[in-house]
């Protein structure tokens, strides 16, 4: 029976033409073997697997051949060259530092350096994983490395760089390897597989070189063990099942579902990838970076950062164009939040499937012509237009000026119809109607919430009375709401209508006649009687504003509060409307209520805020309280 021998050891490269990905380094040596410029001492550094020794002993045969070829290779045919072949040349000593790291280690090698060779002119010294060597090793080496004699050569490999004393790189020419690339990892897979006899596809050797992570040895160990469990034909499929990775398939097809808004499929997928003992992080990560390879697919100009050949690079250009930008970046916005949060959760499985709910979610949204813009802000890259309603035609907007058009939308007519608390919100448009939305309004609809941020409610009324009252001919359609911006909250976008800030100030110039506040007139006196319901519903829902709400004073429709800082009357503001919706509910207000905070720093002084200074306050006041904790062993919390 013959030794068999691995990939890694039996295609070692034993030229400088045959090592993969790092040409331009290899040019740089072979023209200083040609230039006769070599200096004593080499660094070679970079990631595993990816020739930093291979080359090290490439260049030391070849300094010492007697009759180099003309592309600056080795002849392999002089005493040197087959000295070397035959492992028994004397010219070329390498250590192994991690294992011999030592200072008596160091001495001996230093009493080597002294003997001249025998054969050639150099002798070279190959240290590898030289940073394994202990400082007094490397203080111990310093004058050898720094003055060698003519014929010593010192080649030194790490994977560290940032191990090495400053005073050894010094004296050394460092050459950085780079990863390999997975085109050229594919393509001396190929060349191995055609040695071998050995029938493999694209999707496999893409597969064996994207989980080698730009070593070639460590693609080379795959590949044997591919072949071992495949045979003479690697398939794709069988290729993922023997590297246990997830195979290209099982995310394109989730991709798909998540497209199409079925989260029911893809949360039965996620189960089946489960079952096969991958971990929902595994997945996730997986998906994350599937993403991210079809938003480089998108564009021409980022296609080269996808790390694909072949058949799968088309793939992933197909389903990019399926894709929208918009899915993609809410997509990677997910997975990159529950990236952050998996490794501290509980329940893996339960936060990845919630992902991908909310992912289907955009999916969903994003294909429904009906959907309407405020229903998914993302922003968008081109400018929405309204979907024809069927059996029915649409009509038609006039060309507006250029100034005004990226300012106004078209869309759908809405009947506004009194919610169950009182506040009418835009209804769906119904089938067979399409009405033009005008960039001014004449009046307020019903409902709507001022710019100042009060809130008003309105008492339930029949929805055909409001109907009767607004016909569909005189009464301009309320624009549609434009997809959330940067820079604009949540708070301001409830306190203008739904409007932008500019566009609110735009609207209150064109309109024709003021809007009228509707103002209850027992709100005071509404206020005061449940002046403890609102207290205890701060409690419950802002216990740090209670020291706030415990001074406020009713002046009519508005809540006066004092606060000693800026910064507590920005929190205040921040819940604004939601605060005085409540407090609306819980006083029985029919009207607009509104909000009034002062700044008075002079309140930090009278009446502390904090629980500690409260208590230190209360002491002050009455001495005895300190006694009291005291007695009944009473402490802060």
């Amino acid at each position: 029976m013959d030794n068999y021998i691995v990939s890694a050891r039996k295609y070692r490269p034993s030229t400088f033409q045959s090592v993969v990905g790092q040409k331009a380094l290899t040019q740089t040596l072979k023209n200083a073997i040609d230039s006769k410029k070599l200096a004593h001492a080499y660094l070679f550094c970079g990631p595993r697997g990816v020739g930093k020794t291979s080359c090290a002993r490439i260049f030391a045969k070849t300094i010492n051949c007697a009759h180099p070829t003309a592309t600056g290779e080795a002849c392999n045919e002089c005493e040197s060259c087959r000295a070397f072949n035959e492992q028994r040349s004397y010219n070329i000593s390498e250590l192994d530092a991690a294992s011999n790291n030592s200072v008596e280690d160091i001495r001996n090698l230093t009493d080597q350096v002294r003997i001249p060779p025998q054969i050639g002119e150099y002798k070279v010294f190959i240290i590898d994983e030289v940073h394994m060597l202990s400082a007094a090793a490397f203080n111990a080496f310093l004058k050898t490395l720094e003055e060698p004699p003519a014929h010593a050569i010192f080649i030194l490999a790490t994977t560290e760089k940032h191990k090495i004393l400053p005073t050894i790189l010094s004296r050394c020419q460092i050459y950085d390897f780079n990863r390999i690339r997975v085109e050229d990892a594919v393509e001396y897979l190929r060349y191995i597989a055609s040695q071998e006899g050995i029938t493999a596809d694209e999707e496999s050797l893409n597969l064996i070189a994207q989980k080698a992570d730009g070593g070639m040895r460590d693609a080379l160990s795959m590949f044997d063990k591919a072949v071992s469990f495949c045979g003479t034909t690697l398939d794709y499929r069988n290729v993922a099942q023997t590297l246990n990775v997830l195979d290209y398939d099982t995310y394109f097809g989730i991709t798909e579902m998540l497209l199409a808004g079925d989260y029911v499929r893809a949360l039965v997928s996620f189960d089946a990838v489960l079952a096969k003992g991958f971990s929902g992080q595994t997945f996730m990560a997986g998906l994350n970076r599937h993403m991210r390879d079809l938003l480089m697919a998108s564009r021409p100009e980022t296609l080269r950062l996808i790390e694909m050949t072949g058949t799968l690079l088309e793939r992933y250009r197909t389903q990019a164009g399926a894709c929208s930008v918009d899915f993609l970046f809410g997509a990677i916005s997910v997975l990159t939040d529950i990236d952050g949060k998996i490794r501290q959760s509980s329940n893996q499985r339960l936060l990845v499937e919630l992902g991908l709910m909310k992912i289907a979610g955009l999916g969903q949204k994003k294909n429904n012509p009906l959907t309407s813009p405020e229903a998914y802000p993302l922003p968008d890259l081109q400018p929405p237009t309204a979907p024809a309603a069927t059996g029915a035609p649409a009509a038609t907007a006039p060309a507006a000026p250029a100034a005004a058009t990226a300012r106004s939308a078209t869309s759908a007519g809405a009947t506004p119809t009194p919610s169950a608390a009182g506040v009418s919100r835009p209804a769906a448009p119904s089938p067979g109607t399409a009405v033009t939305a005008s960039p001014q309004e004449t009046a307020p609809g019903p409902g709507k919430a001022q710019p100042s941020g009060g809130l008003r409610t309105v008492p339930d009324q029949p929805a055909s009375r409001t109907q009767a009252a607004a016909p569909a001919h005189s009464t301009p359609a309320r624009p549609a709401r434009r997809p959330l911006l940067s820079g604009t909250s949540l708070t301001e976008l409830l306190a203008s209508g739904g409007m932008l800030p500019e566009e609110e100030h735009e609207t209150e110039g064109q309109a024709d006649e003021p809007a009228t506040a509707e103002i209850d007139p027992e709100c005071t006196a509404k206020l005061e009687r449940g002046r403890e319901a609102i207290l205890a519903l701060i409690r419950e829902r802002r216990p740090r504003f209670v020291p706030v709400f415990e001074q406020m004073a009713f002046h009519g429709n508005t809540i006066g509060l004092s606060v000693p800082t800026t910064e507590l009357r920005d929190e205040i503001l921040r819940s604004k409307t939601a605060m005085l919706m409540r407090i609306a509910e819980v006083a029985g207000i029919t009207g607009r209520i509104e909000l009034e905070i002062t700044v008075d720093e002079q309140i930090r002084a009278a009446r502390p805020i904090k629980l500690e200074d409260r208590v230190k306050f209360i002491t002050e006041k009455n001495p005895l309280v300190a006694e009291l904790r005291k007695a009944l062993d009473l402490e802060i919390e």
